[in-house]
Protein backbone atom coordinates (compact mmCIF):
# COMPACT_ATOMS: atom_id res chain seq x y z
CA UNK A 1 0.00 0.00 0.00
CA UNK A 2 0.81 3.37 -0.15
CA UNK A 3 2.44 5.38 1.80
CA UNK A 4 2.08 8.71 1.02
CA UNK A 5 6.05 9.42 1.00
CA UNK A 6 9.62 7.56 0.90
CA UNK A 7 11.04 6.49 4.35
CA UNK A 8 13.88 4.49 4.62
CA UNK A 9 13.78 4.09 8.42
CA UNK A 10 11.20 2.34 10.30
CA UNK A 11 10.55 5.33 12.32
CA UNK A 12 9.47 8.13 9.87
CA UNK A 13 8.06 5.03 7.66
CA UNK A 14 5.52 4.33 11.02
CA UNK A 15 4.86 8.05 11.28
CA UNK A 16 4.54 8.38 7.28
CA UNK A 17 2.05 5.66 7.39
CA UNK A 18 0.22 7.22 10.15
CA UNK A 19 -0.31 10.56 8.98
CA UNK A 20 -1.94 8.64 5.24
CA UNK A 21 -3.96 6.88 7.01
CA UNK A 22 -5.17 10.00 9.05
CA UNK A 23 -5.87 12.01 6.37
CA UNK A 24 -7.62 9.05 4.51
CA UNK A 25 -10.07 8.82 7.36
CA UNK A 26 -10.47 12.87 7.34
CA UNK A 27 -8.98 12.97 11.39
CA UNK A 28 -8.96 16.60 12.33
CA UNK A 29 -5.99 18.17 10.71
CA UNK A 30 -4.24 19.62 14.17
CA UNK A 31 -3.82 15.74 14.79
CA UNK A 32 -2.43 15.35 11.46
CA UNK A 33 -0.05 18.52 11.99
CA UNK A 34 1.39 16.47 15.56
CA UNK A 35 2.48 13.26 13.39
CA UNK A 36 3.87 15.64 10.47
CA UNK A 37 5.70 17.75 12.94
CA UNK A 38 7.22 14.27 14.80
CA UNK A 39 8.28 13.44 11.19
CA UNK A 40 10.38 16.60 11.07
CA UNK A 41 11.88 16.18 14.72
CA UNK A 42 12.78 12.40 14.44
CA UNK A 43 14.96 13.57 11.11
CA UNK A 44 16.52 16.38 13.07
CA UNK A 45 17.36 13.96 16.15
CA UNK A 46 18.62 11.16 14.50
CA UNK A 47 17.69 7.63 14.67
CA UNK A 48 20.28 7.00 16.90
CA UNK A 49 18.71 9.55 19.75
CA UNK A 50 15.65 8.15 19.12
CA UNK A 51 16.31 4.72 19.67
CA UNK A 52 18.38 5.87 23.51
CA UNK A 53 15.41 8.11 24.23
CA UNK A 54 12.51 5.20 23.15
CA UNK A 55 14.59 2.97 26.03
CA UNK A 56 14.95 5.52 28.38
CA UNK A 57 11.10 6.87 27.96
CA UNK A 58 12.04 10.14 27.30
CA UNK A 59 10.42 10.70 23.67
CA UNK A 60 8.09 13.26 25.00
CA UNK A 61 11.03 15.36 26.43
CA UNK A 62 11.71 16.70 22.98
CA UNK A 63 9.51 19.70 22.12
CA UNK A 64 6.44 18.38 19.83
CA UNK A 65 6.73 15.08 20.72
CA UNK A 66 3.15 14.22 22.92
CA UNK A 67 2.02 10.36 24.18
CA UNK A 68 0.41 9.65 20.94
CA UNK A 69 3.35 10.23 18.50
CA UNK A 70 5.69 8.75 21.44
CA UNK A 71 4.01 6.01 21.30
CA UNK A 72 4.02 5.57 17.31
CA UNK A 73 8.23 6.22 17.70
CA UNK A 74 8.93 4.15 20.28
CA UNK A 75 7.00 0.66 18.99
CA UNK A 76 8.27 1.72 15.58
CA UNK A 77 12.11 1.96 16.96
CA UNK A 78 12.12 -0.78 19.37
CA UNK A 79 9.76 -3.83 18.58
CA UNK A 80 7.41 -2.76 15.40
CA UNK A 81 4.63 -0.74 13.88
CA UNK A 82 2.62 -1.31 17.53
CA UNK A 83 -1.05 -1.04 18.01
CA UNK A 84 -1.69 3.02 17.64
CA UNK A 85 -0.75 1.64 13.97
CA UNK A 86 -2.54 -1.62 13.39
CA UNK A 87 -5.67 0.19 14.92
CA UNK A 88 -5.73 2.88 12.13
CA UNK A 89 -5.02 0.22 9.53
CA UNK A 90 -8.28 -1.77 10.63
CA UNK A 91 -10.87 1.38 11.53
CA UNK A 92 -9.82 3.49 8.76
CA UNK A 93 -10.38 1.57 5.96
CA UNK A 94 -12.54 2.39 2.72
CA UNK A 95 -15.84 0.31 2.25
CA UNK A 96 -15.34 -0.25 -1.52
CA UNK A 97 -19.28 -0.84 -1.64
CA UNK A 98 -21.11 -1.53 -5.28
CA UNK A 99 -17.97 0.57 -7.08
CA UNK A 100 -14.94 -2.18 -7.34
CA UNK A 101 -15.29 -3.18 -10.89
CA UNK A 102 -15.58 0.50 -11.83
CA UNK A 103 -13.16 1.53 -9.80
CA UNK A 104 -10.76 -0.72 -11.82
CA UNK A 105 -11.57 1.23 -14.62
CA UNK A 106 -10.17 4.65 -13.75
CA UNK A 107 -7.16 5.95 -15.23
CA UNK A 108 -6.95 8.96 -13.29
CA UNK A 109 -8.08 11.67 -10.98
CA UNK A 110 -8.96 14.80 -12.13
CA UNK A 111 -8.79 17.30 -9.24
CA UNK A 112 -6.40 17.17 -6.66
CA UNK A 113 -4.81 19.87 -4.58
CA UNK A 114 -0.90 20.26 -3.31
CA UNK A 115 1.45 22.22 -1.16
CA UNK A 116 1.10 24.89 -3.83
CA UNK A 117 -2.02 25.85 -2.39
CA UNK A 118 -3.92 24.37 0.56
CA UNK A 119 -2.57 20.39 0.27
CA UNK A 120 -0.89 18.98 2.08
CA UNK A 121 1.97 17.21 -0.23
CA UNK A 122 3.72 18.01 -2.77
CA UNK A 123 3.00 17.24 -6.64
CA UNK A 124 5.76 14.20 -6.56
CA UNK A 125 4.52 12.82 -3.42
CA UNK A 126 1.00 13.25 -4.69
CA UNK A 127 1.87 11.54 -8.01
CA UNK A 128 3.70 8.74 -5.95
CA UNK A 129 0.55 7.82 -4.37
CA UNK A 130 -1.57 7.66 -7.51
CA UNK A 131 0.92 5.96 -9.28
CA UNK A 132 0.71 3.37 -6.04
CA UNK A 133 -2.97 3.46 -6.66
CA UNK A 134 -2.82 1.81 -9.92
CA UNK A 135 -3.51 5.44 -11.89
CA UNK A 136 -1.98 6.49 -15.01
CA UNK A 137 -2.34 9.84 -14.80
CA UNK A 138 -2.65 12.58 -11.94
CA UNK A 139 -4.30 16.01 -12.56
CA UNK A 140 -3.03 18.88 -10.50
CA UNK A 141 -5.73 21.19 -9.64
CA UNK A 142 -4.41 23.48 -7.38
CA UNK A 143 -6.79 26.67 -6.44
CA UNK A 144 -7.36 30.17 -8.15
CA UNK A 145 -5.73 33.36 -7.05
CA UNK A 146 -9.29 34.60 -5.71
CA UNK A 147 -9.35 31.81 -3.27
CA UNK A 148 -6.42 33.86 -1.30
CA UNK A 149 -7.04 31.74 2.10
CA UNK A 150 -6.39 28.95 0.59
CA UNK A 151 -2.85 30.46 -1.17
CA UNK A 152 -4.80 30.38 -4.70
CA UNK A 153 -1.98 30.62 -7.41
CA UNK A 154 -1.40 34.08 -9.23
CA UNK A 155 -0.83 33.57 -12.88
CA UNK A 156 2.96 34.23 -12.31
CA UNK A 157 3.11 31.02 -9.80
CA UNK A 158 0.94 28.85 -11.55
CA UNK A 159 3.19 29.64 -14.60
CA UNK A 160 6.52 28.27 -12.31
CA UNK A 161 4.32 25.18 -11.46
CA UNK A 162 3.45 23.83 -14.81
CA UNK A 163 7.25 24.43 -15.75
CA UNK A 164 8.15 22.35 -12.41
CA UNK A 165 5.44 19.21 -13.43
CA UNK A 166 7.27 19.45 -17.12
CA UNK A 167 10.78 18.28 -15.46
CA UNK A 168 8.67 15.66 -13.09
CA UNK A 169 6.96 14.44 -16.19
CA UNK A 170 10.18 13.17 -17.45
CA UNK A 171 11.21 11.72 -13.89
CA UNK A 172 7.65 10.23 -14.03
CA UNK A 173 6.91 8.80 -17.16
CA UNK A 174 4.82 6.88 -18.67
CA UNK A 175 2.79 7.92 -15.62
CA UNK A 176 1.62 11.25 -16.31
CA UNK A 177 0.91 14.29 -14.35
CA UNK A 178 -1.56 16.38 -16.23
CA UNK A 179 -1.79 20.22 -15.95
CA UNK A 180 -5.09 22.05 -14.89
CA UNK A 181 -6.00 24.29 -11.93
CA UNK A 182 -9.60 24.33 -9.77
CA UNK A 183 -10.49 27.97 -11.00
CA UNK A 184 -13.25 29.79 -9.00
CA UNK A 185 -16.66 30.94 -10.92
CA UNK A 186 -17.12 34.39 -9.91
CA UNK A 187 -20.35 36.07 -8.98
CA UNK A 188 -20.94 37.56 -12.73
CA UNK A 189 -19.82 34.11 -14.22
CA UNK A 190 -16.26 35.00 -15.41
CA UNK A 191 -13.41 32.58 -14.28
CA UNK A 192 -10.43 33.67 -11.48
CA UNK A 193 -7.80 33.27 -14.39
CA UNK A 194 -7.44 34.87 -17.79
CA UNK A 195 -7.90 32.94 -20.60
CA UNK A 196 -4.61 32.85 -21.67
CA UNK A 197 -3.39 30.83 -18.74
CA UNK A 198 -5.86 28.79 -18.69
CA UNK A 199 -6.02 28.10 -22.72
CA UNK A 200 -2.61 25.96 -21.40
CA UNK A 201 -3.81 23.95 -18.81
CA UNK A 202 -4.73 20.01 -19.56
CA UNK A 203 -7.93 20.19 -17.32
CA UNK A 204 -9.80 23.16 -15.95
CA UNK A 205 -12.23 22.11 -13.03
CA UNK A 206 -14.31 24.92 -12.33
CA UNK A 207 -16.24 25.71 -8.75
CA UNK A 208 -18.25 28.16 -6.73
CA UNK A 209 -16.64 28.98 -3.42
CA UNK A 210 -17.95 32.40 -2.78
CA UNK A 211 -21.70 33.44 -2.32
CA UNK A 212 -22.99 30.48 -2.08
CA UNK A 213 -26.04 31.62 -0.55
CA UNK A 214 -26.47 34.23 -3.71
CA UNK A 215 -30.86 33.85 -4.90
CA UNK A 216 -31.45 31.05 -7.52
CA UNK A 217 -31.75 32.50 -10.69
CA UNK A 218 -28.76 34.48 -9.89
CA UNK A 219 -26.52 31.12 -8.99
CA UNK A 220 -27.75 29.62 -12.33
CA UNK A 221 -27.12 32.37 -14.41
CA UNK A 222 -23.82 32.06 -12.99
CA UNK A 223 -23.02 28.55 -13.20
CA UNK A 224 -24.33 28.33 -16.97
CA UNK A 225 -21.99 31.08 -18.57
CA UNK A 226 -19.48 28.88 -16.26
CA UNK A 227 -19.92 25.65 -17.85
CA UNK A 228 -20.46 27.41 -21.15
CA UNK A 229 -16.54 28.29 -21.73
CA UNK A 230 -14.65 26.34 -23.88
CA UNK A 231 -12.10 26.68 -21.43
CA UNK A 232 -14.14 24.35 -18.75
CA UNK A 233 -14.09 21.03 -19.02
CA UNK A 234 -15.39 20.23 -15.34
CA UNK A 235 -18.15 21.36 -12.85
CA UNK A 236 -16.59 21.01 -9.43
CA UNK A 237 -19.08 20.36 -6.44
CA UNK A 238 -22.10 21.58 -8.10
CA UNK A 239 -24.08 22.40 -5.05
CA UNK A 240 -20.89 23.60 -2.51
CA UNK A 241 -22.75 21.73 0.30
CA UNK A 242 -21.42 20.12 3.38
CA UNK A 243 -22.77 17.35 5.16
CA UNK A 244 -19.91 16.95 7.96
CA UNK A 245 -18.26 18.76 10.55
CA UNK A 246 -19.95 22.24 10.39
CA UNK A 247 -22.70 21.70 7.88
CA UNK A 248 -23.45 23.72 5.00
CA UNK A 249 -26.58 24.17 3.03
CA UNK A 250 -26.45 23.37 -0.68
CA UNK A 251 -26.51 26.64 -2.91
CA UNK A 252 -30.02 27.01 -4.61
CA UNK A 253 -30.47 26.54 -8.67
CA UNK A 254 -32.37 25.67 -11.63
CA UNK A 255 -30.26 21.87 -12.68
CA UNK A 256 -32.42 21.59 -15.33
CA UNK A 257 -30.85 24.44 -16.68
CA UNK A 258 -27.19 23.90 -15.46
CA UNK A 259 -27.01 20.47 -16.45
CA UNK A 260 -28.98 21.50 -19.65
CA UNK A 261 -25.87 23.50 -20.24
CA UNK A 262 -23.29 20.93 -19.48
CA UNK A 263 -24.73 18.59 -21.76
CA UNK A 264 -24.82 20.95 -24.54
CA UNK A 265 -21.00 22.60 -23.49
CA UNK A 266 -19.71 19.18 -23.47
CA UNK A 267 -19.27 20.02 -19.36
CA UNK A 268 -18.62 17.00 -17.03
CA UNK A 269 -19.90 16.87 -13.71
CA UNK A 270 -18.08 16.09 -10.94
CA UNK A 271 -19.10 13.52 -8.73
CA UNK A 272 -16.98 14.52 -5.70
CA UNK A 273 -15.89 11.78 -3.65
CA UNK A 274 -14.71 13.99 -0.46
CA UNK A 275 -16.79 12.50 2.65
CA UNK A 276 -17.79 16.23 3.90
CA UNK A 277 -19.02 16.81 0.60
CA UNK A 278 -20.89 13.61 -1.60
CA UNK A 279 -21.90 16.39 -4.30
CA UNK A 280 -24.22 15.93 -6.18
CA UNK A 281 -26.83 14.55 -4.24
CA UNK A 282 -28.80 11.70 -5.14
CA UNK A 283 -31.86 13.44 -6.84
CA UNK A 284 -29.17 16.11 -8.82
CA UNK A 285 -26.85 12.81 -9.82
CA UNK A 286 -30.48 11.54 -11.58
CA UNK A 287 -30.77 14.45 -13.22
CA UNK A 288 -27.94 14.96 -14.73
CA UNK A 289 -27.57 11.77 -16.00
CA UNK A 290 -30.79 12.07 -18.17
CA UNK A 291 -29.89 15.17 -19.54
CA UNK A 292 -26.70 12.70 -21.16
CA UNK A 293 -24.15 14.43 -19.02
CA UNK A 294 -20.72 13.66 -18.89
CA UNK A 295 -19.22 12.80 -15.52
CA UNK A 296 -15.70 12.73 -13.28
CA UNK A 297 -15.35 10.97 -10.31
CA UNK A 298 -12.80 13.37 -8.51
CA UNK A 299 -11.43 12.72 -4.69
CA UNK A 300 -10.99 16.54 -4.76
CA UNK A 301 -7.80 14.91 -2.48
CA UNK A 302 -5.68 17.32 -0.58
CA UNK A 303 -3.67 14.77 0.84
CA UNK A 304 -2.34 11.52 -0.12
CA UNK A 305 -4.55 9.56 1.74
CA UNK A 306 -7.51 11.14 0.14
CA UNK A 307 -6.69 9.90 -2.72
CA UNK A 308 -8.04 6.59 -2.23
CA UNK A 309 -11.57 8.46 -1.64
CA UNK A 310 -12.41 7.22 -5.30
CA UNK A 311 -14.25 4.39 -4.35
CA UNK A 312 -17.32 6.51 -2.62
CA UNK A 313 -17.78 8.25 -6.00
CA UNK A 314 -17.28 5.09 -7.99
CA UNK A 315 -19.74 2.94 -5.53
CA UNK A 316 -22.61 6.15 -6.36
CA UNK A 317 -22.02 6.02 -9.67
CA UNK A 318 -22.76 2.18 -9.77
CA UNK A 319 -26.08 2.46 -7.55
CA UNK A 320 -27.53 4.96 -10.31
CA UNK A 321 -26.24 3.08 -13.04
CA UNK A 322 -23.68 5.15 -14.57
CA UNK A 323 -22.40 3.77 -17.64
CA UNK A 324 -18.68 3.97 -17.35
CA UNK A 325 -18.21 5.70 -21.42
CA UNK A 326 -19.76 8.81 -19.59
CA UNK A 327 -16.70 9.16 -16.97
CA UNK A 328 -13.64 11.10 -18.60
CA UNK A 329 -11.43 9.63 -15.91
CA UNK A 330 -12.13 5.86 -17.35
CA UNK A 331 -9.96 7.57 -20.60
CA UNK A 332 -6.50 7.17 -21.57
CA UNK A 333 -4.86 10.72 -21.17
CA UNK A 334 -4.66 11.63 -24.51
CA UNK A 335 -8.27 11.26 -25.11
CA UNK A 336 -9.05 13.30 -21.38
CA UNK A 337 -6.65 16.10 -23.12
CA UNK A 338 -8.31 15.86 -26.81
CA UNK A 339 -11.98 16.12 -25.11
CA UNK A 340 -10.56 18.82 -22.72
CA UNK A 341 -9.36 20.60 -25.72
CA UNK A 342 -12.53 20.51 -28.14
CA UNK A 343 -15.46 22.12 -26.49
CA UNK A 344 -18.12 23.86 -28.04
CA UNK A 345 -18.11 27.61 -28.06
CA UNK A 346 -21.34 29.20 -26.88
Amino acid sequence: MPTGGSGHDPVGEALDRVVYLLDRSLAPRQKVRAFRRAIDIVAETGLDEIARRARDGTLTDLDGIGPSTASVIADAALDGPGEYLAQLERTTRLDVGMGGELRSLLRGDCHSHTTWSDGGADIATMARTAMALGHEYLVITDHSPRLTIAHGLTPERLAEQLAGIAVLNMEFAPFRILTGMEVDILEDGSLDLPESMLAQLDVVVASVHSKLAMPTAEMTKRMVMAVASPHVDILGHCTGRQILGTPRAPSTFDAEVVFAACARFDTAVEINCRPERQDPPDDLLDLAIEWGCKFAIDTDAHAPGQLEWQVSGTDKAARHGLAPTSIVNTWAADQLIEWAAAHPRS
